[in-house]
């Protein structure tokens, strides 16, 4: 949860946003800002202002991924104390309080606005809240046309009690993660390489995490916590890890502590921060300015098998890689099919694709046929998928 901002931005039209946003002590304001224009990335820097004003400052379509911590609107209305009348250091600072629910969704509507606009086509966005705003800004970034692909709730090992006894314990917050618009269809998701470090299993939407406590809290020379919602760094990680890769741009328009950036920068990624309070732009400063990065050998890009060319079985046979009547065979040795020229499989009198044969050599409505065909190789028999891989090597040493 980072300090927020007021007012209404010129966007990249140059029109100023009808939109009026009342902050608790603060009179109405209506503020316009230029248009960015040929403006070049302020990349690893920390913006000191406004969130609406530098947004409008930054060249369209400049960044692959946004996590916002936004302000949660908590509606404190007096102070928390525990059983023992110690006070808790609960959230009440002025950049949480707003006049109404209409001025928080005022709010939330411009500073969407602002990140849709700099974000490339195929950008996501990740923004995290509690029960306090999280709907709300759900609601309001459909309207805007973002799509949205997951929410995610992030359990807490270590929460906060609830010292009243009156409710359940807050053990979780969510996070949303949405596409650009619906037809975004290449946004970027490390499917593989998160179920490979998840023991081959699927990465699911509830992330285990202690909220940040011990070495990682930053604190003042008094020993006070330097932000109140300062956010744990493995969250950011997992999320920069899952939607990015190495080099890629991530926008925090809630910059706070800095942990999006001391993530970013362990990680190879780059990162542009936006926070109104000086204090905590310092701090975040300073912490980032701290922070190792990883070898590049752990960081490494890895391609997806998505994102790999697609290479046609035809190709396979074009290239000398697999020749014209070698016999394939699945991996229990119950069928076996003849290479084609043309690239098409024959089993028995039955012309087809490596797919269409293979599912109905199982009687199945589908199959994959690059790991369903096997042929026999050097060192015994292997996937049919072994020759794509190769040919894409191929075509990666014919790169200029």
């Amino acid at each position: 949860m980072r300090p927020a901002s007021a007012g209404a931005a010129t966007l990249a039209d140059g029109a100023t946003s009808p939109i009026e946003v009342l902050r608790t002590g603060m009179s109405p304001k209506r503020a316009t800002f230029p248009a960015a224009v040929g403006t070049p990335l302020p990349l690893n820097q920390i913006l000191v202002g406004d969130c609406l004003a530098e947004l409008a400052r930054l060249p369209a379509a400049s960044v692959d991924l946004v996590f916002a911590d936004p302000p949660y609107n908590l509606q404190l209305e007096s102070t928390l104390s525990r059983p023992d009348q110690s006070l808790v250091d609960a959230v009440d600072d002025d950049w949480d309080k707003f006049a109404s629910f209409a001025h928080y969704d005022a709010f939330t509507s411009a500073w969407l606005e602002a990140v849709r606009r700099v974000m490339k086509p195929d950008a996501t966005l990740f923004v995290i809240g509690s029960y306090h705003n999280i709907f709300r800004v759900g609601s309001l970034l459909q309207d805007q046309g973002f799509w949205i692909l997951n929410d995610i709730v992030w359990r807490k090992t270590n929460p906060m009690p609830n010292f009243r006894g009156r409710r359940f314990t807050n053990a979780h917050e969510t996070l949303i993660w949405a596409a650009k618009d619906q037809n975004a269809k290449n946004y970027r998701f490390n499917y593989e390489l998160l179920k490979a470090g998840n023991e081959d299993c699927q990465l699911r939407s509830d992330w285990l995490f202690p909220i940040c406590t011990g070495g990682e809290r930053l604190k003042d020379s008094a020993g006070r916590k330097t932000h109140p919602t300062q956010k744990p760094e493995a969250l950011l990680a997992r999320i920069l890890l899952s939607a990015t890769n190495a080099g890629d741009v991530v926008l925090d328009p809630f910059f706070g502590s800095g942990t999006t950036g001391a993530a970013a920068k362990r990680l190879g990624r780059g990162f542009i921060g936006i926070e109104r309070d000086e204090g905590y732009a310092a701090a975040a400063a300073a912490r980032i300015a701290a922070v190792e990065p990883l070898p590049p050998e752990a960081i490494a890009f890895t391609p997806s098998r998505r994102s790999e060319p697609r290479v046609a079985f035809a190709a396979i046979v074009e290239a000398g890689l697999i020749a014209p009547g070698a016999a394939l065979f699945d991996e229990k040795g119950r069928h076996t099919a003849t290479v084609r020229a043309d690239g098409t499989i024959a089993l028995g009198t039955v012309v087809g694709s490596i797919h269409k044969i293979g599912a109905l050599a199982q009687g199945l409505p589908a199959c994959n046929g690059w790991t369903y065909w096997h042929y026999r190789a050097d060192g015994g028999p292997a996937p049919i998928d072994s020759l794509r891989a190769a040919a894409r090597e191929r075509l990666r040493e014919a790169e200029p």
